[in-house]
């Protein structure tokens, strides 16, 4: 990094200082929070004009404690920006169930720790369950009625991002609370039983509660009309990623997980010292959400405005479409972290590929560099590089 960078990351006490522009704080100060955004305490000299805000952490969020676990949500009202997509982390204890539900996007989910079961019916009467552990993946089209349930352990926290940035994850369709609107004449009618069958309906929604710990996945197999044509989850960790001497990348989408149509992804690893190359996504926002380690992201507006952003574990990233961006490790341990588009293909460009494949004069005349600078240029991606 340049010494203008060091200067601003590494001294315990950061100031609103840059060489000679800046000054101290003398007045209120958040010490641990401004550690947190050095960069935007003291931008990079190559920052410039305004941007939306490009990043909320989930320690910002309003927590919604259940019995059994939580749920707290970043969307386009935490992150206005973000109205492509949008994220919920959600923990649920051993037994605990996020209850039988729908919604209107898309759901795809990551577990981030623990293990759980899903399970899922498609209009066909085609029947799903799956148990799934750390860094598997899943995917439910909007209207696929599901659940989910920690497994004996720790249960499970994980993350779940939906194709639509203003859904409210608490504006659900809830099995309880539809049962509950809806007269129980009608019930009995539709189920062909008598009205006392449902006596002991709960008079609100459950969303998150506790139960027993399921047993053997092989012991709660539902047949129904059959498996579904497509396997709603994916073992991410399984998949052979690209590598590179700085770090890795596994991406995914409906080339190899069809059942995610509508929602693309990419897990990204950065060893210290490396970054995300220098690219953008000609199809789609991005949203970020960051597991471990810590990052530096630059995004360019066009019209000359940049700027840069810190990011921890538990904050989530944005990044508007098209628009190029980097992110590098600035820790001292690796850096890992989600890549979400709404899309159902992943398509980024390549800075260094785009000037590498365009004739050498043409290049030079623009940025004046010599052809060496662009020779070790891979014809292969390289998702991530070294510094």
């Amino acid at each position: 990094m340049t010494q203008e960078y060091s200067k601003t990351t590494h001294h315990n006490s950061p100031e609103p200082i840059r060489g000679e522009e800046g000054a101290p704080i003398i007045g209120p100060t958040n010490p641990m929070r401004e550690a947190q955004s050095r960069d935007r305490l003291a931008p990079p000299s190559t920052d410039n004009g305004t941007l939306p805000n490009l990043k909320w952490s989930f320690a910002d969020c309003h927590n919604r404690l259940e019995p059994g676990g939580w749920a707290r949500q970043t969307t386009g009202r935490e992150l206005q920006i973000a109205q492509a997509l949008n994220c919920v982390n959600m923990r649920l204890k051993a037994g605990a169930v996020r209850e039988l539900h729908w919604h209107k996007p898309d759901e795809w989910g990551f577990v981030i720790k623990g293990r759980m079961r899903i399970t899922a019916v498609d209009q066909d009467g085609h029947a799903f369950q799956d148990d799934m552990g750390e860094g598997d993946i899943w995917n439910f089209p909007g209207g696929i009625p599901h659940s989910l349930q920690g497994l004996e352990g720790d249960g499970s926290e994980f993350l779940l991002v939906f194709n639509d940035g203003n859904f409210n994850e608490d504006e659900t369709f809830l099995v309880t609370d539809f049962l509950a609107h809806i007269p129980k004449e009608v019930l009995a009618k539709n189920f062909g039983v008598p009205e006392s069958a449902f006596a002991n309906l709960p008079k609100k929604e459950l969303y998150i509660f506790q139960s027993e710990v399921p047993g053997p996945l092989a012991a709660d197999r539902v047949v129904g009309a059959g498996p579904v044509p497509l396997t709603y989850s994916h073992r991410l960790m399984a998949q052979e990623p690209i590598r590179t001497k700085s770090g890795c990348a596994r991406i995914v989408d409906s080339s190899n997980f069809p059942a995610a149509e509508m929602i693309a992804a990419g897990l990204v690893e950065v060893e210290p010292g490396g970054m995300r190359e220098l690219h953008w996504h000609p199809n789609s926002d991005e949203l970020q959400y960051y597991i471990e380690g810590e990052g530096r992201m630059t995004v360019y507006a066009s019209g000359s405005a940049a700027q840069t952003f810190d990011y921890q574990a538990g904050d989530v990233g944005y990044v508007p479409k098209s628009m190029p961006h980097y992110i590098a490790n600035t820790g001292m341990t690796r850096l890992r972290y989600l890549e979400l588009w709404q899309s159902d293909h992943f398509s980024d460009v390549s800075l260094a590929q785009w000037l590498a494949f365009t004739p050498y004069e043409l290049v030079k005349a623009h940025l004046n560099i010599d052809k060496s600078v662009l020779a070790k240029v891979s014809t292969q991606k390289t998702p991530v590089v070294g510094l």
